[in-house]
């Protein structure tokens, strides 16, 4: 796959884990070697849900390669070289139509919380810390942590964290919805996984619809919303897994859902393809 990003299928989890000791720091190397990852995981219909994490014990990812930020002092240069492809990426992480977990294995910060921030569920081991010290080098999260983070913790406790440049521990981040659960030294690989096995138990098709129309629940009017959410519901109550949930529910037994095709495009992106 990449030496930066490895990928490896197994039992329907995809596992991509961060590779570019020690501190995993994101380069143009990695935003490469992601895309490629996820070019293979939208390949693999047995790929039904993502953990993202870090290798090793010391970060999931400490942020961007400071020494690339030299080369990009012209006006337009940072963007066009790193920011967008990172912005683009990122996005496209975010509206996988897969449910995505990231293990936060160790430090997580700058760049790295941004990419944390695009899963679904965030796992984070007790003793790490997190932030967005980007201030500190008279720049700002430019790949999304600004929307993203304030979308999970309201936009004051991300000002203090991005204005700041201060981390938090893993115990604040719990308190104020920035990850889902903690967990003790060593263990997020296996919760993530833990969290994997449980989703795969769970309909790919109403996953994706219900995903999507979380996703937009800051984008879009109320209005616009209900009929999005009325819109996928109507797909989620004539598919062949409400009838396998609802005829399991009735019979009082478990729903068969690991026989169904792997996750559909959103209803958002089918709307881009029509």
């Amino acid at each position: 796959m990449s030496a930066d990003v490895r990928l490896s299928v197994r039992e329907g989890v995809a596992l991509l884990v961060l590779d570019n000791p020690p501190l995993h720091v994101w380069n143009a190397g990695m935003t490469r070697g992601l895309s490629r990852a996820l070019d293979a995981v939208e390949a693999d219909p047995e790929a039904r849900v993502v953990v993202l994490t870090g290798d090793g014990d010391r970060a999931f990812c400490a942020g961007s390669d400071i020494a690339e930020f030299a080369g990009m002092r012209a006006p337009g240069e940072a963007v066009a070289r790193k920011l967008r492809p990172q912005q683009e990426l990122f996005a496209r992480l975010a509206a996988l139509p897969r449910p995505t977990v990231a293990a936060l294995n160790g430090h997580t910060l700058g760049g790295g919380l941004e990419i944390a921030v695009c899963c679904d569920l965030v796992v984070a081991e007790e003793h790490i810390a997190i932030g967005s010290p980007e201030i500190k080098l008279g720049v700002f999260p430019g790949s999304g942590g600004t929307f993203r983070v304030a979308r999970r913790i309201g936009a004051g406790r991300a000002k203090e964290m991005q204005l700041l440049g201060e981390p938090v521990t893993a115990a604040t981040a719990l308190e104020w919805g920035l990850v889902n659960r903690v967990v003790p030294r060593g263990g997020s690989r296996a919760a993530a996984l833990e969290l994997a096995r449980t989703l795969l138990d769970r309909p790919p098709r109403a996953m994706a619809l219900c995903k999507s129309v979380v996703d937009a629940a800051y984008d879009l009017t109320e209005d616009e919303l209900i009929e999005l959410s009325l819109r996928a519901s109507d797909e989620a109550f004539t598919s062949a897994e409400s009838a396998e949930g609802t005829a399991a529910f009735l019979a009082r037994r478990a729903p068969a859902f690991r026989a169904f095709p792997g996750p559909v495009p959103s209803t958002s992106e089918k709307e881009n393809q029509s």
